[in-house]
């Protein structure tokens, strides 16, 4: 059973509350959307870990695997909440040309 939820990608947020905090988008999702999202924002958290501990050594960005998988996984986030969102969601989405 789909349900309303908001999310904020800047914090890896999936809300059921719209006024518990600010978001940037509005999905309309299951159980399953909800945790493989979450695991999304999850993975997106460690490649940021890992690439600020690289990034203290000098390199070339598109040489760096963990900015790889960083832009891959946030690409993943982007497509799933342009899946699941509502109309205005999409066309917000679409409107950025990220996808």
């Amino acid at each position: 059973m789909k349900k309303r939820y908001y999310v904020a990608v800047g914090s890896g947020e999936i809300l059921e509350d719209q006024g518990a905090s600010s978001y940037n988008f509005e999905i309309d999702a299951d159980e399953e959307d909800v945790f493989h999202l979450s695991e999304l924002f999850d993975l997106i958290d460690t490649d940021s870990r890992l690439s600020l501990y690289r990034s203290h050594v000098p390199t070339n960005y598109h040489e760096d695997k963990n900015n790889h998988d960083y832009d891959d996984h946030l690409q993943q986030i982007y497509r799933m909440i342009h899946q699941l969102g509502t109309e205005r969601t999409r066309e917000h989405i679409e409107s950025m040309g990220i996808l």
